[in-house]
């Protein structure tokens, strides 16, 4: 089936979900959850693979093993194109969070970038990459951020707020609006994700093989 936008229900959905966050209420829901978040989700990655290769939606459950919060289910939905450096999106009761990069990133891979940061010829092309993100209103993401300066660093580089990072990605948060109903969803999305793409090319080019966990690396 044509995607033919999210459906206005899906955030409406997540919305009750944060205050009935049940197995019996998500049982009751299913359907609903089927038809009117999934379903759509479905479509849309069924249109962006042709460009943007395999994209996987993520299941609904949160592991609650290791966290104090043991509420069975998330208050959103995510896809993210197969591979290492990556294209996401995230649709909640706040609206699309539309980005890509690497959020989990080695160590090895984030010195490195590090030591780009600190280089006055290689910041200069990032600084370049990072201005056509901002052109696309896309930044980078800052959770989890360190307070301070990495170890090795002054706390006032003129690039402080880049060696802070821990994450390589970036992202842009759209509020609900009534485009995101209707198929010029994918024009947008699928615009925002090109974007997304010079970011994932710079790192591809500037980190390589160091964004890829041994784990990772061992598959077949």
């Amino acid at each position: 089936m044509a995607f033919g936008g999210l459906h206005p229900d899906a955030p409406v959905f997540f919305r009750d979900l944060a205050v009935n966050n049940t197995k019996a209420w998500w049982t009751a829901n299913n359907e609903r959850y089927l038809a009117h978040v999934r379903g759509p989700f479905e479509e849309l990655a069924m249109q962006l693979e042709p460009e943007f290769g395999d994209v996987k939606i993520f299941r609904p459950y949160r592991d609650v093993r290791f966290s104090a919060d043991k509420t069975p289910y998330k208050t959103h939905i995510g896809m993210v194109s197969r591979a290492p450096i990556a294209h996401y999106l995230q649709l909640s009761e706040h609206g699309l969070l539309i980005g890509g990069g690497v959020y989990d990133v080695p160590p090895a891979a984030l010195a490195r970038f590090r030591e780009i940061v600190d280089h006055d010829r290689l910041s200069a092309e990032l600084d370049a990459v990072l201005a056509q993100m901002d052109a696309a209103h896309l930044a980078p993401m800052t959770d989890d951020a360190l307070r301070t300066a990495p170890r090795g660093y002054p706390v006032d580089h003129p690039r402080i707020d880049l060696l802070r990072l821990k994450h390589l990605a970036v992202g842009v948060e759209e509020e609900l609006a009534d485009w995101m109903w209707t198929p010029d969803a994918f024009d947008i999305i699928s615009d925002t994700w090109r974007s997304v793409s010079v970011w994932c090319t710079w790192v591809a080019e500037n980190l390589g093989d160091l964004v890829i966990r041994p784990e990772r690396s061992r598959r077949p």
